[in-house]
């Protein structure tokens, strides 16, 4: 097992975009909220504990999650999603470092939109920040998810503080239209093989 470096940033910011230049530099790379989608079908201890929390709508006959139904359950309700968030959150903490020990290149990389907030960024040993201007970030966002600005700000309204995250990330990128992507991901990449 080589170094463990997370990745995250608010939405829209392109974080799965730098993920994914790691990944053709070929280095490995566990996305969080892509996996936490797979513990929730998966894994029999998440799904008995969201059943129990949230009820047997939560899933359907065939045991796929009826992600709709809880996500307007949680989505309008902070102490509802902090229900969820209780329950998936450690076991995806836990797949990933188990992920991440068995790499066996220099490093690998987490993407996580929730690195800080769910505290997992403490097992990592450097962090990186993806940022972008609030205007992009909401623009991609509309264009991506065919949503409303005021849907994209309301998301964005829940999000832990670009601020408060800064002073947390040991690195910082730029993912907007004056500096390269790929050179400062290079950059980065120089520094951990070095590591």
């Amino acid at each position: 097992m080589g170094l463990k470096i997370g990745i995250t940033g608010g939405i829209g910011v392109g974080k799965s975009v730098v993920t994914r230049i790691f990944k053709v530099l070929g280095i490995p790379t566990y996305d969080a909220d892509k996996e936490a989608k797979d513990i929730m079908v998966k894994s029999d201890a998440v799904r008995q504990a969201l059943i129990s929390t949230f009820g047997e709508e939560t899933y359907y006959p065939d045991l796929t999650l009826n992600r709709a139904w809880l996500a307007k359950k949680v989505f309008s309700d902070a102490k509802e999603l902090a229900k969820l968030n209780a329950i998936v959150h450690p076991a995806v903490i836990k797949d990933a470092e188990d992920w991440a020990e068995a790499q066996t290149s220099l490093y690998s990389v987490k993407e996580a939109a929730l690195l800080f907030e769910s505290g997992s960024y403490k097992s990592l040993d450097y962090t990186i920040l993806v940022t972008s201007p609030e205007a992009l970030r909401i623009a991609r966002v509309m264009k991506r998810d065919h949503v409303t600005e005021e849907e994209v700000r309301g998301r964005m309204a829940k999000q832990m503080p670009e601020s408060e995250k800064e002073k947390l990330a040991d690195f910082i990128v730029y993912n907007d239209d004056e500096h390269s992507l790929i050179e400062q991901v290079m950059k980065l990449h120089e520094q951990f093989i070095k590591a």
